[in-house]
């Protein structure tokens, strides 16, 4: 691999997966094997051409090694004639016990654990899940091991709302969440190894004409 040059900044797009059925119908998805529907299929390929029409010079593409994910690094890849490089470190949270449930179901049959998560939602887990500052910290170890070995290089990663949001939560503290939408991007870069990071544009779709559905973290 060629040394980048000493002031070329480092780039990470940080990309959500397209739209599923279940973030239509407002159903949590965590680790399940959920494909992507027609219009989350439509999103990932317009993402894909838009970014080979724009000309951009990614030199990696990561995925979360989930279905919903792959498809849309998969389109992306095609776009690029890049490989897809799974990473299962950027999988979504573990809801455990919650997975495939919608919150007015879990408000129904769990509603005192429901409770319990909700005052202190990132160190308590779904039953049988994963804690959001589990997650935080699988996230951006994943982040930084790809950003040293790519240092002075613009890489793209694929991964989940709850996922991004809480490597967003490490990289720059607490955030008023912005709206993740399905496709978006979200750049962050610096300009060398051991500066800080700078976020650079958040949530951004300009190869949509409208914002897609799906709940943030």
């Amino acid at each position: 691999m060629a040394e980048p040059h000493p002031s070329t900044p480092a780039r990470v797009l940080c990309i959500r997966h397209g739209e599923t059925d279940w973030n239509a119908a407002g159903r949590w998805q965590g680790n399940a094997p959920v494909p992507l529907n027609a219009t989350g299929l439509a999103q990932s390929a317009a993402l894909g051409r838009y970014l080979a029409s724009n000309g951009a010079r990614i030199a990696a593409l990561y995925s979360s090694d989930l279905l919903r994910a792959w498809q849309t690094a998969q389109a992306i890849a095609e776009a690029l004639s890049l490989p897809v490089q799974p990473e299962p470190r950027l999988r979504e949270i573990d809801l455990g016990d919650w997975q495939g449930l919608t919150r007015d179901e879990v408000l129904a049959w769990d509603g005192e654990r429901y409770a319990a998560y909700r005052a202190d939602w990132r160190n308590i887990p779904a039953p049988n899940g994963e804690s959001r500052a589990a997650l935080r910290v699988r996230a951006r170890a994943a982040f930084d091991d790809i950003a040293a070995h790519h240092a002075g290089q613009t890489v793209a990663l694929v991964t989940h709302g709850g996922t991004l949001g809480m490597l967003l939560e490490s990289l720059f503290g607490h955030l008023e969440h912005p709206s993740l939408t399905n496709t978006s991007i979200t750049l962050v870069e610096r300009l060398r190894p051991g500066d800080a990071w700078t976020l650079v544009r958040a949530s951004w779709s300009p190869h949509l004409d409208e914002s897609p559905l799906g709940e943030t973290w």
